[in-house]
């Protein structure tokens, strides 16, 4: 099959098997990158929004967008820190490459890299690697997620009042958006801090039961969502509408339907 066959895809098909043993290839290249860098001293630089970057972000994203461009000339890209190109096409490549860059430099483990592949711009791709921990999430429309190359399943989670809720970190939340998590999470068993993309995997696994978050960007949050949808879960903005390369950074994650529905209705009227 050439590379323009894929172009064929209607939207809302299945990728083709080769794109997604060609998405596990550029994780499979990435990883060892980030790994070269972790734990090494690092010149730490800040972007123009003060998050700070790092060699290992930019070489890791080089690694990929080199790979993509050689297998996929005609395919578009954007890149967390080498921005976009050719973004016209159906199918458009979107890399994380250090996903968690502040855990990366201070030595955390729960930093990863982000791919998705967008068909007619809905993400139907998705792959969340940890090099550190070596687990690797993989999803795509229509295939059940792996971890390791095992199926796994959100856990049957579908009442707040019983869930585990995360969320990076309350510098994400302007103050009203703080409110609102501690509105829903007041009624959770249990609201942690931390992880990155590291939440949304394992609440893929079906070890945490929902993730609210905000300021997130395309390449933040198009990765995970055939991820958490192939197992089960549902991955959506704060209004309950599908994510998309223009969303407005807010997302919540369930493990349920019902979960889900219920961590809507528990915002505030303003959010929804």
């Amino acid at each position: 099959m050439s590379p323009q066959d894929t172009d064929s895809n209607p939207a809302g098909a299945a990728p083709e098997p080769e794109l997604i043993r060609f998405a596990e290839d550029l994780a499979d290249a990435a990883r060892p990158v980030a790994l070269r860098y972790f734990r090494n001293p690092l010149e730490v630089e800040h972007k123009a929004d003060a998050s700070p970057v790092t060699i290992a972000d930019r070489t890791v994203e080089s690694t990929m967008r080199e790979m993509i461009t050689a297998r996929y000339p005609h395919h578009g890209i954007l890149g967390e820190e080498h921005g976009g190109s050719n973004l016209e096409g159906a199918e458009t490549w979107v890399l994380d490459p250090i996903d968690g860059t502040q855990s990366f430099i201070t030595g955390m483990p729960t930093f990863g890299t982000l791919i998705a592949l967008l068909q007619h711009g809905r993400p139907v791709i998705g792959i969340v690697d940890m090099p550190a921990l070596g687990e690797r999430w993989a999803g795509a429309s229509s295939r059940a997620t792996t971890l390791n190359g095992r199926p796994c399943r959100t856990r049957a989670c579908r009442e707040l009042r019983q869930a585990s809720v995360y969320a990076t970190s309350v510098d994400i939340f302007t103050p009203e958006e703080l409110d609102a998590l501690n509105t829903v999470t007041a009624r959770a068993a249990l609201r942690r801090f931390g992880g990155d993309c590291y939440s949304y995997a394992l609440l893929a696994a079906g070890y945490v039961d929902a993730v609210m978050e905000s300021s997130l960007k395309p390449y933040d949050y198009l990765p995970l969502v055939p991820i958490i949808e192939g197992a089960g879960g549902v991955i959506t903005d704060w209004t309950g509408a599908a994510l998309h390369l223009r969303s407005d950074g807010r997302v919540i994650a369930a493990a349920t339907p019902e979960l889900h529905a219920e961590l809507l209705s528990t915002l505030p009227e303003a959010f929804r």
